[in-house]
């Protein structure tokens, strides 16, 4: 919004002209029985821009602000009069909002909550992961792979890929396509042992490269893989993983507690 391309509006509404300096105990404006003072010319500011903040500052500028203010109240002043506010549009129109904003404000609330645990749980060094700790695991893990994975939602058509598969290991694509309901990211990527499924890793990590491997159950589905790289990393480039790994790490044991605390139970679907 700027304001002096808006000086151009047609609107001059009586009682609107000031002589002086605003004055917040003074009358802004009004419209019928409603008025517009100088709080509501100053609640509006911090929503402006930093350039028409400065210019509403000004006579010229004010005088502007109180025009737009007095052109909404005008236009909401005969919508209410004519039923538009009660009208059924209306109401839905705003009781969906509601539902959006109280959506955003929720998921605002949770990720907040989430995101203080964390801090506190940072804080009291509970997450805190040492040089020695990074150097036993990088002597145990100084390596990445790459694997590819076919994800299905159930047991029989998984073995039916897998067998295809290692019939026919030039199939991938083509299974992949027809079958995998594995997102984007994971059809093809590279890990450190700890940066995925652990079942997942230790079937990558003692396979030849090249051959289909499954099919294994997860959270995530019926998993087929296979590996098609392996490469081992410098402590540079490995460092910062192992310690994001080993930080993950803690904050699962502390979850795992949690659960026995809390009485945990998660039930699982049969197939």
């Amino acid at each position: 919004m700027k304001y002096p391309f808006l000086l151009l509006l047609p609107l001059v509404l009586a009682g609107c002209q000031q002589d002086s300096a605003p004055t917040r105990a003074l009358p802004a404006a009004r419209i019928g029985k409603q008025t517009i003072t100088e709080q509501d010319i100053n609640d509006r500011l911090p929503f402006l821009s930093a350039e028409d903040r400065e210019f509403a500052k000004t006579p010229l500028g004010h005088q502007n602000l109180v025009q737009i203010i007095t052109r909404e109240k005008l236009i909401a002043a005969d919508a209410r009069a004519t039923g538009i506010a009660d009208s059924d549009e209306y109401r839905s129109l705003l009781a969906d909002k509601r539902a959006q904003l109280d959506q955003i404000y929720n998921e605002f609330a949770a990720d907040t909550l989430e995101r203080l645990w964390y801090h506190k749980l940072e804080e009291s060094g509970s997450l805190a992961v040492s040089n020695s700790e990074v150097d036993d695991y990088f002597k145990k893990y100084p390596y990445e792979m790459t694997i590819k994975q076919i994800i299905v939602d159930n047991a029989q058509t998984a073995d039916q890929v897998l067998r295809t598969l290692k019939a026919y290991p030039s199939r991938w694509k083509e299974m992949e396509r027809q079958y995998s309901t594995a997102p984007e990211a994971l059809k093809q990527f590279s890990f450190m042992p700890g940066e995925y499924l652990d079942n997942i890793a230790v079937i990558a990590a003692n396979s030849p490269s090249g051959k289909p491997q499954g099919f294994f159950k997860t959270a995530q589905g019926f998993h087929i893989i296979m590996k098609t790289g392996e490469r081992r990393l410098s402590k540079k480039d490995a460092e910062p993983r192992i310690r994001e790994v080993l930080k993950n790490k803690k904050t699962d044991d502390v979850l795992d507690s949690l659960k026995n605390k809390y009485e945990v139970v998660i039930y699982e679907k049969s197939e």
